[in-house]
């Protein structure tokens, strides 16, 4: 099978993001006039070690933010925004964050998500996620398409939850690396190899 995407895949679903999978899942918190906002984003990865970057993007709008949704219009208010990240373990919660509530409502009190204060930036994260990065914005990208935004920060501090450091790594096989397949298909990964690199 071949298509070109301006003409359509003639399946019933985008096989898209399934084809680019597994993605980890950036758990977005923001903070601005409206007040406090948390909302995952699978279209997220770390991009540079030195100094430490990541990369988020917003596909999608919200009929009281116009072209873009709350994460986005709150990061170019404060230039800020934290990273967290889902285990497994916390599925249910990540879910029920992405609901598309009116702006100023907070996801961490409608899904029951315990905040804690940044140290490095002005700004909440989720409590007991595994990780979370503390980031300021370096810039903001308006991609091809209607709705579509790249977002691009430092990361200022990093937070990692102690029961997630064994043996001087950060390991999450106990709850599990949270993952986005596609469609509307997670994956919860338990199990690793290594493999050593050609010198």
């Amino acid at each position: 099978m071949f298509y070109q995407p301006e003409n359509g895949h003639g399946l019933p679903h985008n096989p898209f993001n399934a084809i680019v999978a597994p993605r980890p899942i950036g758990w977005i918190s923001t903070r601005g006039t409206d007040g406090d906002n948390l909302a995952p984003y699978s279209f997220f990865n770390a991009v540079a070690y030195t100094p430490p970057q990541v990369m988020f993007a917003s596909t999608n709008t919200k009929p009281d933010r116009q072209t873009t949704k709350d994460s986005v219009a709150q990061i170019a208010e404060s230039g800020v925004f934290c990273v967290n990240i889902a285990s497994a373990a916390m599925k249910d919660q990540m879910n029920a964050s992405s609901a598309p509530l009116p702006a100023g409502q907070s996801e961490f009190e409608a899904a029951g998500i315990e905040a804690a204060p940044c140290r490095t930036i002005d700004c909440a994260r989720v409590a007991s996620a595994p990780a979370s990065l503390e980031c300021r914005m370096t810039r903001i990208v308006r991609l091809a398409g209607e709705a579509n935004w790249l977002v691009l920060g430092v990361v200022t501090g990093v937070h990692l939850r102690d029961d997630c450091v064994r043996d001087g790594r950060f390991d999450l096989r106990g709850d599990g690396w949270l993952t986005r397949m596609g469609y509307k298909d997670y994956a919860a990964i338990h199990e690793l190899f290594e493999m050593e690199r050609p010198q």
